[in-house]
């Protein structure tokens, strides 16, 4: 089940509010908690060793969380990660790294890759960081079970994050208040986030998935570059859209999600960037393995082998393959760069920063979004005019005709300015009824079966 589709919208949802303000105050986490679980375990009907393997998780981090706050243990805390970080290991890439070290040994057999569960890796970030925290004495450990399995895996998050930390909304989690305009808020944002998934990032996305089922020794330059920005528009939207949705419910609820999207396309270095996209990855990365390495303290060189280690696990994170592999080694490469002094040419020469990152964008996603490595050295070839001719020299007015106002808008909604605009002349009569031309939009394209899953699911 995911946000987008009408299972939630009209019966999963409804039941689930219904249910949810009906309880009284006292049990309003664990009726969170069992609509939670019903949630995953209709995702993962087919595969019911996913839900018993998220169940587990529960039970290992809530034991080890009360047993490394009465002793304060390296050993309990080694133990709690190496659970956690072993299953998703064996999950995510026991069969990448067998199949590379066979191909390297020169063995003809080939590993089969375990089906990786959903949600797997932001529930068991969101449990490795509850365990450290403990140690480090920064939080107390859940005494409730029923709350420390409402903040792993509640469903407005678990799927895809926000990753959330204890820390952030343990004080909900005791006693929190619903209001009517949070509960309005919320709505509103949900809406938001479903209008940028089903209207946007679904059918933008159609033109990068063109782009690729024509086959990339077969597009012109300018559709290459078509079909890279069609690419990055549809991760953003895809993900933002989901986002807004998970922090929309959340406020719904009486609880308030960490922001995880500040216009990154705006950004002006790289560096930037990562600083506003995907922001609660990237806070995870730099409060646990950024900073306890040493972050920026020990000299040049540190912090360079630091940004590598980060980078490295950031693109690994993302999945198992050479490209996300390659992806986070570039990343680095850039960063590296512009901590070495391109940031101080960037912030001097505007123009020339936001050219810079109008390429380094989407060649940057282009590394993360093709895995088989030939295929993405003909595309880059394919972008600087080399490779031969296209089938059709004019393939990119046909798309153009077809796309071009879905760009132009996404790129747009890209800006603050239409957020701006809108700030400046809105009232709450016209919110109401774009909100509602939203939803009925998209309540339209989903009956059309006009859908497609988020992209982070398989992440």
């Amino acid at each position: 089940m995911v946000f987008s589709s009408i299972d939630f919208l009209l019966y999963f949802l409804p039941a689930f509010l219904a249910a949810y303000y009906l309880c009284p105050n006292r049990y309003r986490n664990l009726c969170l908690f069992l609509f939670s679980i019903g949630f995953y375990t209709y995702g993962v009907w087919n595969s019911p060793e996913h839900l018993v393997l998220l169940l587990l998780s529960l039970l290992m981090n809530y034991a080890v969380g009360r047993l490394l706050e009465r002793h304060r243990s390296k050993a309990l805390l080694a133990l709690g990660l190496v659970y956690d970080f072993g299953v998703l290991f064996y999950y995510k890439y026991s069969g990448f790294v067998l199949n590379a070290a066979g191909k390297a040994l020169g063995l003809g057999c080939q590993f089969a890759q375990p089906a990786l569960p959903i949600g797997i890796s932001f529930y068991t970030f969101q449990a490795a960081s509850y365990l450290i925290d403990i140690y480090r004495r920064t939080v107390p450990a859940e005494h409730r079970f029923f709350n420390f399995g409402t903040y792993i895996s509640m469903f407005p998050q678990l799927i895809a994050g926000p990753i959330v930390r204890y820390q952030d909304i343990y004080r909900s989690l005791q006693k929190r208040r619903s209001t009517i305009s949070m509960f309005t808020e919320g709505i509103g944002k949900f809406i938001l986030g479903l209008g940028l998934k089903v209207l946007l990032a679904n059918r933008i996305g159609n033109l990068w998935q063109t782009v690729c089922g024509i086959g990339f020794e077969s597009i012109s330059t300018p559709l290459a570059w078509m079909g890279i920005l069609a690419c990055s528009l549809q991760l953003y939207f895809d993900f933002w859209g989901y986002s807004l949705m998970a922090i929309g419910l959340g406020q719904m609820i009486g609880f308030r999600l960490p922001v995880n999207f500040r216009h990154p396309y705006q950004a002006c270095s790289m560096t930037e960037f990562w600083r506003r996209w995907h922001i609660t990855l990237g806070t995870w990365f730099r409060e646990y393995v950024y900073i306890p390495l040493g972050g920026n303290r020990g000299g040049k060189w540190k912090t360079y082998r630091n940004l590598l280690i980060v980078w490295v696990l950031t693109g690994v994170w993302h999945g198992a393959g050479w490209n996300f592999l390659l992806w986070g080694f570039f990343l680095f490469a850039v960063i590296a760069m512009e901590k070495a002094g391109l940031s101080k040419l960037l912030r001097k020469a505007p123009l020339f920063s936001r050219v810079y990152m109008l390429l380094l964008i989407p060649l940057s996603w282009l590394l993360f979004s093709v895995s088989d490595l030939k295929e993405l050295a003909i595309y880059l070839q394919r972008l600087v005019g080399l490779g031969g001719c296209a089938v059709f020299q004019g393939d990119y007015l046909k798309y153009a005709g077809q796309y071009g106002f879905l760009l132009v808008g996404g790129v747009l909604l890209c800006t603050p300015l239409p957020y701006y605009v809108w700030n400046k002349v809105k009232k709450p009569w016209a919110t109401v009824v774009v909100l509602a031309v939203i939803l009925l939009s998209c309540l339209c394209y989903l009956f059309m079966g006009m859908n497609d899953p988020f992209l982070y699911f398989r992440f």
